[in-house]
């Protein structure tokens, strides 16, 4: 499963939006979820959100009601849609494939900087 590419990233004010991608050939035809996490400097990776393989949404408490996850199937891409961003600093945010086999065994991208600041 090839290493997937993030961007979107960005400055963004408290209250504002971004939609992050994340771009893994190979991952619907391995019938591979996609997991999205985020991480500030000193601080683990935060679990966000993931797409299952078979297109189930699921969302951390501190994304339920303002992000959405989804898939483009022909450009292999999912992305995440950020509203309401609240006052985080700065975070790099990765995405990981996610279910069996091979799915299981992709490496993180290397991420995107999301910085909220007024």
């Amino acid at each position: 499963q090839a290493r997937p590419l993030e961007s979107g990233g960005g400055l963004v004010q408290p209250g504002g939006s971004l939609r992050l991608s994340c771009t893994s050939p190979g991952f619907r035809s391995n019938n591979c979820g996609m997991q999205w996490y985020r991480q500030a400097a000193e601080n683990e990776r935060a679990f966000v959100s993931l797409l299952t393989p078979g297109g189930t949404p699921w969302y951390a408490d501190l994304a339920k009601g303002r992000f959405t996850i989804s898939a483009d199937t022909r450009t292999e891409t999912v992305y995440l849609q950020m509203n309401s961003l609240r006052p985080a600093g700065t975070t790099i945010c990765t995405c990981k494939t996610c279910g069996t086999g091979i799915c299981s065994k992709s490496t993180w991208g290397k991420g995107t900087q999301v910085t909220i600041s007024p």
